[in-house]
């Protein structure tokens, strides 16, 4: 084991905090240059003076929050899960925002606006199934989605096209756009 306590055998180190072998060994690399005094923990100080070397000034407020939000088991210093965690969460809010700006493309592409105003009529999206030979039911995805019936799909509306189906759907590869 190494000083973060991790295996070093790479095959055990995969799924970690939901992060692939690479990105646990990118993790390593910085978790070593935050820990200046290779203590295997990050102290708040070794973190300002990261961040300061990187061109940030945090106040010391700023380093507060920082600090609380990562060190989680609140023993005054970061050791390497914690700081894992971090970063896989700030992975997964990186792809929750990708995934919102593909909804918002496909919403634009439709004809609905930038700023999520607008309407897409749903006779254009079965259109574009038949165009395309989608292989989705359109006519239960948009009785599900178009829930007032107007035959125009707002975008909150039209993001539920692209969420998980129903838990009643029989079909749930009918109810998936993306």
């Amino acid at each position: 084991q190494d000083r973060e306590g991790a295996s070093t055998n790479r095959r055990s180190m995969g799924g970690i905090g939901g992060l692939t072998e690479d990105e646990l060994a990118k993790c390593r690399e910085a978790f070593a240059q935050f820990d200046a005094d290779n203590s295997g923990t990050i102290e708040p100080w070794e973190l300002k003076k990261t961040l300061m070397a990187m061109g940030q000034n945090p106040s010391d407020e700023d380093m507060a929050k920082m600090f609380l939000e990562l060190d989680t088991d609140e023993s005054g210093s970061i050791d390497f899960t914690e700081f894992v965690s971090i970063i896989s969460r700030h992975k997964k809010q990186s792809e929750y925002d990708s995934s919102e700006a593909d909804t918002i493309a496909a919403w634009i592409a439709m004809g609905g606006n930038r700023d999520k105003s607008g309407q897409v009529d749903t006779d254009r999206l079965r259109s574009l199934v038949t165009r395309f030979s989608l292989t989705i039911d359109i006519e239960a995805l948009l009785q599900e989605a178009d829930k007032d019936q107007s035959g125009f799909i707002d975008y909150e509306e039209f993001k539920t096209m692209f969420e998980e189906p129903p838990a009643h759907s029989p079909d749930k590869a009918a109810y998936t756009l993306l």
